[in-house]
């Protein structure tokens, strides 16, 4: 019975949260990832700013966040 009430905890959404689960050195690899994430769409803005194209800047911003976020647009992905 309890596993039952447990599973049925965990599927109702009253899980701890992801960053309760996380070893402290795994939460500060997490906060810098987050930071490298933010500079990388913080540079990407410029670029936008700058005239340099869509194209461009994607490109750019692909590159500055390989191995930091899942997925082609860095933890982030717009309506267009």
């Amino acid at each position: 019975m309890k596993r039952v009430l447990t599973i049925t905890a965990l599927a109702a959404g009253f899980a701890l949260p992801v960053w309760a689960q996380h070893s402290e050195q795994e939460l500060k690899e997490d906060i810098q990832r987050h930071r490298s994430m933010a500079a990388a769409h913080e540079a990407a803005a410029k670029c936008l700013e700058a005239g340099k194209g869509e194209k461009v800047c994607m490109a750019e911003l692909q590159a500055a966040c390989k191995g930091l976020a899942i997925g082609k647009y860095c933890g982030m992905r717009h309506v267009h």
